[in-house]
């Protein structure tokens, strides 16, 4: 007679078993991954990457299972099981850069497993075990943080079924074997894991092997493989991998000679003339870790609607009655959080986004203001008047403002439409951007008077944050004639106990890293800097160089930030920006001070061409602001000027919407604290 309490005991027992030993399998890798986040790949990294990969599936079932198929049903119900079973694929990565890249698994996968041993009503035990497997498509994004060799991957699961056995045993009866029936021919779930890439293969060597240890957590969310039931399992995965890639064959630059250089023009070592390509570093002299920021933030006088709706879009704050009493434009001002990086900027689209209640609050503020409303939409104008009655209204509703205070009219295009006769390219971007309604008046309580009686801004807001990491923190690598030679360069930076920090590949003239990402935890420090660029015809040149890092930590400095905004594809109307630039900006500018001039363009138009327009609108300003420090006899101010076109790395805002790529066509003025 069988003991079914120690039975239950033991089963119990195994169930757990297997459960913690795959969890500390899972556990072993995150645990050896940490100890190596932080280590750099040391060696040259081939862009492809093909293998095999062999592991172990932990499966675990749950849910209720007990009609098996057609003719067969247990007379007692299974639960739980568990089960080890293999795994093999034939993998594929691909790794632009030692941060982010992909990968794709197609793989034998086998979800087999013993159900919990149950007792049929003869107080008989019962097994039943399965060898159900599939064939899986596993694509991942894969991501090496600090670009170590301890990497994370996520991704779906797409698996076809192959086997559907099942194998049914119940003491004193006869085994019963078949195929589960109902099984589902297609599952689509999803999977995570970790792995280390471990190299086994001379650092010198073109062909680069691996082994890589990997654990994975495959979800049982979506994968119920049969159609009936409520049977479902998931995976904890172990194995490892085999990878191997080759790294582009490069010629020895000290043996070959440049057949497109002229005989009169002396050849350097690496096979390029010498005054082709120069390399030079900017350093800071110090690096704030913590900055003031008084921020003037232009505001658009535009409201964008979606395509296809007249409705007044869910991003833009939309106030009750009773909330807007209460409302008041400082509001905006004091809640800001402590965060100003230098990049995409959510805060500040916030402000924006009360674009109306702004203009509420402004005209309650002041009675004697009063606006014209111009929609502008690409079906019709009646459709475009529509957008602007329904401003209208929420400015009467909301704010309470008097409707003869509010014109409203309705055209097909704007006054200065982004889409230009002729242009083909990315329409449905340009289209969305002339797709508003825009806000004119003057009353200079409401709109910002810079040339003329009417702009295309409202007064600006102010805005006092922190700065993180600001622009003249970084350390800037430049490359003269990069863009026109090098097919990519890279930096190596080396610091006095022989530590190499590498970054790159970029195609531009000039790249720039955040001082204190190159410090680290140190506050000071000492480098030595190796460019390494590649030719179009294969080629490599190096540089040297070499700079000195710092750290402060002065909360009591206060920067000044200005922006001005231009229209598609615009660069001259700087000129309407004068008077603000010589009235407002140039006298905050402290003698022997330092102003960084950056300016952006959209996503929208060819990368070249973006770059070079956001270089004419910062050296437009500068040129502006300075004829105006001469006039006021300012000396000894010191300019940095970029141009990062379209940049999204250093672009203020996103490119989702079109009032984000509007605030990208800008140029941004910061004015530095003397130090």
């Amino acid at each position: 007679m069988i003991n079914t309490t120690n039975y239950k005991k033991d089963t119990m027992s195994f169930n757990h078993t297997a459960k913690r030993k795959s969890l500390v399998i899972l556990l072993l890798f995150v645990l050896t991954g940490i100890t190596s986040y932080g280590q750099e790949v040391k060696t040259a990294q081939p862009a492809w990457w093909f293998g095999v990969s062999a592991a172990a599936n932990f499966n675990f079932y749950r849910g209720t299972t007990q009609m098996l198929n057609a003719d067969v049903s247990t007379p007692t119900a299974f639960h739980k099981g568990n089960g080890v079973k293999p795994y093999i694929s034939l993998l594929t990565e691909y790794r632009p850069n030692k941060v982010i890249g992909g990968m794709l698994n197609i793989a034998y996968d086998n979800r087999g497993a013993k159900f919990k041993t149950v007792m049929a009503p003869c107080d008989c035990p019962a097994d039943l075990t399965t060898n159900i497997s599939y064939i899986a498509i596993e694509p991942s994004l894969r991501i090496a943080p600090l670009a170590s060799s301890f990497y994370v991957f996520v991704g779906p699961t797409l698996s076809f079924n192959m086997s559907k056995a099942f194998t049914y045993k119940q003491e004193k009866q006869t085994d019963k074997k078949g195929d589960w029936s109902d099984v589902r021919k297609t599952v689509f779930s999803g999977q995570a894991g970790a792995g280390i890439d471990i190299p086994v293969s001379s650092a010198k060597s073109a062909t680069q092997m691996t082994l890589s240890p990997f654990a994975s957590f495959q979800t049982d969310f979506g994968h119920e493989p049969r159609s009936t039931g409520s049977w479902s399992f998931y995976t904890v995965r172990a194995g490892i991998a085999f990878k191997f890639g080759k790294i582009k064959k490069q010629t020895t630059p000290a043996k070959v000679t440049d057949p497109e250089t002229p005989p009169a023009v002396a050849i350097t070592p690496t096979g390029i003339t010498e005054k082709e390509v120069q390399f030079s570093v900017q350093e800071p002299k110090a690096i704030a870790l913590n900055r003031k920021v008084k921020e003037t933030f232009p505001f658009r006088n535009s409201v964008f609607f979606d395509m296809g709706s007249a409705e007044i879009p869910n991003r833009y704050v939309q106030l009750s009655k009773s909330e807007a009493v209460l409302f008041k434009e400082e509001q905006l001002q004091e809640d800001q959080p402590d965060n100003l990086s230098k990049g995409r900027s959510s805060r500040q689209l916030s402000v924006y986004h009360n674009i109306l209640n702004i203009l509420g609050d402004r005209m309650r503020t002041h009675p004697q203001s009063t606006i014209a409303l111009t929609g502008s939409s690409d079906n019709n104008p009646t459709e475009g008047r529509m957008m602007a009655e329904n401003v209208r209204q929420y400015l009467i509703t909301a704010y309470g403002i008097t409707g003869s205070r509010i014109t409203i009219a309705g055209r097909d295009k704007p006054v200065i439409p982004s889409e230009q006769p002729g242009g083909t390219k990315e329409l449905a971007l340009l289209r969305e951007g002339d797709r508003r309604v825009d806000i004119e008046s003057n009353s200079k309580e409401l709109m910002l008077q810079v040339g003329g009686n009417t702009s295309a801004f409202f007064n600006p807001v102010q805005i006092t944050a922190t700065q993180e990491n600001p622009l003249d923190s970084h350390v800037i690598f430049n490359t003269d004639g990069a863009d026109e030679l090098l097919a990519s360069w890279s930096v190596e930076i080396t610091d006095a106990q022989g530590n190499v920090q590498r970054y790159g590949p970029y195609q531009k003239d000039q790249a720039s890293v955040p001082g204190k990402t190159i410090l680290g935890a140190n506050m000071l420090g000492k480098y030595k800097i190796l460019m390494v660029g590649l030719t179009k015809s294969g080629r490599v040149v190096k540089k040297e160089s070499s700079f000195s890092l710092s750290k402060t930590n002065d909360e009591k400095q206060e920067g000044l930030r200005y922006s001005i905004l231009f229209d598609f594809d615009k660069s001259k109307t700087i000129a309407s920006y004068e008077k603000f630039l010589t009235k407002v900006v140039t006298p905050l500018i402290p003698e022997n001070g330092t102003v960084i001039i950056h300016g952006h363009t959209d996503i929208i138009g060819d990368e070249v061409h973006n770059r070079t327009l956001s270089q004419e609108r910062a050296t437009g300003v500068k040129q502006i602001i300075e004829r105006a420090l001469a006039k006021a006899g300012k000396t000894g101010v010191k300019f940095e000027l970029f141009g990062f076109g379209e940049d999204e790395s250093e672009a203020p805002f996103e490119n989702n919407l079109p009032e984000e790529r509007f605030y990208n066509r800008t140029v941004i003025i910061d004015i530095l604290p003397l130090k």
